[in-house]
Order: structure tokens, then sequence, then C-alpha cells
């Protein structure tokens, strides 16, 4: 019986077992990390260049850029990596950081776009105090204690993670190391692992999802009092695109996390797993930025100068 100190190496068994889809989705998979990639890192260029985006809802979606990119990174290339090699493995140390940072990114994002809303009801709701409300020192502060909560968040499940035994099997049947399937082959007992899994879900998913929410019922209420039809129309067009992404994100999490372990469906685990981890960092920068006049500016702009720059 091997403990977690003689284990050395997982197996990560990936999307699908079938040689004839590898290929699909290994450049299915590019593409989607490719655009996730491209774009978030030029809104952060974009943003960082331009000094009317200078604010504190551009701020907070340079953090959210950084976040997808950061996230995307940790389990996409692996996963690449993992089509193309015939040994799927990752080290027992490279799995921990993994889920270190996954879930480090993952909890992060869940309150900053708790934040986010907030900063819309602000601008919509509280129009004149906005610049008051959201100041500098503010912004600056309270995303900070975002980054340490995700920070502090990740260290508590990986330091709980390590410390469970594997002793039947090393397959993760997953594409990156997640808790839920750790759990699964597990042969520890993981009962405290699955209450604090299940008591952050309830304190950053579910808390940020009620705020989130709440923010956007208070800006609907103004969108009501907006007496312009094409007004409105545009309100209601960007909070619809807005709450889309935002129930996609949190209901998926929500559902993966707060189940107990004896309900994971670990094939199903992973289709939804792409929809947190990959497809939402792709739509995040169309649906927050490319979308913003402000933004499609700045960044024809930056184009066309690195363009000139070469000419």
């Amino acid at each position: 019986m091997k403990n977690h100190s003689a284990i050395t190496e997982f197996i990560l068994m990936g999307l699908s077992s079938s040689p004839e889809h590898q290929m699909i989705l290994f450049w299915s998979f590019t593409f989607l990390y490719g655009v996730a990639l491209i774009s978030n890192t030029l809104i952060v260029l974009a943003v960082s260049t331009c000094s009317k985006l200078h604010t504190p809802m551009y701020f907070l979606l340079i953090n959210l850029s950084i976040l997808n990119v950061f996230s995307v990174s940790v389990t996409v290339p692996k996963m690449l990596q993992t089509i193309l090699a015939k040994q799927k493995s990752i080290t027992f140390a490279g799995c921990i950081a993994q889920v270190y940072l996954f879930i480090m990114a993952l909890g992060t994002e869940l309150l900053l776009l708790a934040f986010m809303a907030f900063d819309r009801y602000a601008a919509i709701c509280q129009p004149f105090q906005y610049m008051v409300i959201m100041r500098k020192e503010f912004c600056i502060g309270t995303m900070a204690g975002l980054w340490l909560l995700g920070m502090v968040n990740a260290s508590v499940h990986t330091g709980l993670v390590a410390q469970l035994s594997f002793c039947d099997s090393d397959l993760i049947n997953h594409f990156f190391c997640e808790l839920p399937p750790m759990f699964k082959i597990s042969c520890s007992d993981t009962s405290l692992n699955e209450t604090m899994v299940f008591a952050a879900s309830v304190v950053i998913a579910i808390g940020s999802c009620a705020l989130t929410l709440t923010s956007y019922w208070f800006i609907v209420q103004s969108i009501f009092r907006i007496r312009s039809t094409e007004g409105k129309k545009k309100a209601f067009s960007t909070c619809s695109y807005h709450l889309l992404i935002v129930s996609v994100y949190y209901s998926t999490i929500i559902y993966t996390f707060l189940r107990p372990a004896s309900a994971y469906s670990l094939e199903e685990d992973k289709i939804i797993a792409i929809l947190y981890s990959v497809v939402t960092p792709v739509l995040n920068p169309l649906i927050y930025s490319l979308r913003n006049t402000d933004v499609k500016e700045a960044l024809t702009k930056l184009i066309a100068k690195r363009i000139f720059q070469k000419d």
C-alpha cells in the first residue's frame, strides 16, 4: 500500500481515449487557448496604454483578463501535452501545483465578478457618487484583498489534498488535476476535504453569486426608469450578456463543487469543467470588452500603432 509520500506521479486520462478524437480535441483546444490568450492580452495592453480607460471599471477588467490568461494557462497546455504524448503523466508535485493555481484563479475570479457587478451598480444607480465610492484606494485595496482571499482559499484545499493517500489507483479521470476526481481515487477519508469544499462553495461561489444578482436587480430597476426606448434597449442588451456569462460561470462551479462525492459523475463533470476552465476565458473578453466602443477604439489605435512602427 502506497501513501501520498510514495506516489511520484498521476496519469491524466483526458477527455477521450479514442484515437480518432485526439487530433480534433488537440486543434480545437489549441484554437480556444490561442483566442483566450490573444484576446485577453490585447485587452490588458489596450487598457494599460489608453489613458481614457484608466477608470475603476477597466482596472477590474484588466484583473479579469489576467485571471483568464492565468486559469486557462494552468489547464490547457498540460492537456494538449497529454493528447500528443503517449505517457499522460503528471508528477505529484505538478498535480498539487495545478490544484493550487487553478483554485486560486477560480476563487479570485468568482469574487471579482461580484465586485465588477457592484461597480456597475455604483455607476448606474449612484452616478453622482460613483467616483467617491469607487475611489482609487478602495479599488486597489479591495482587489488586493480578493487576490489574498483566493490564495488563502487555495492554500487550505491544496494543503488538505496533499495529505490524502492514494492506494488503489493513480488514474485521474479528468484533463487536469481537480479536487472531485482526486477525492474519487483517494483511499483516505475525504470527509474533511469535502466539508471544506462545500463551505468554500457556499461562502465564495453562492455568496458572490448572491451579491452579483442583487447588484443586477438594482441595475434592472434603474433601467426601467430610463425614459428613452433606445437607452433601455442598449442597457438591457449589455446586462443580458453580462448575466448570461456570469450565470454559466457560477452555475457550473456551484454544480461541480457543492455536491457530495457520491454524486460525482466524472464524465459529465469533465464537460462542465470545459465551460468554466476554457470556454469562459474565451467569452469574457467578447462579453465585457470587445462589444465596448471605447475598448474597440483603444484596440484599433494599439494595433495601428504597432503596424506603423513596423513600417
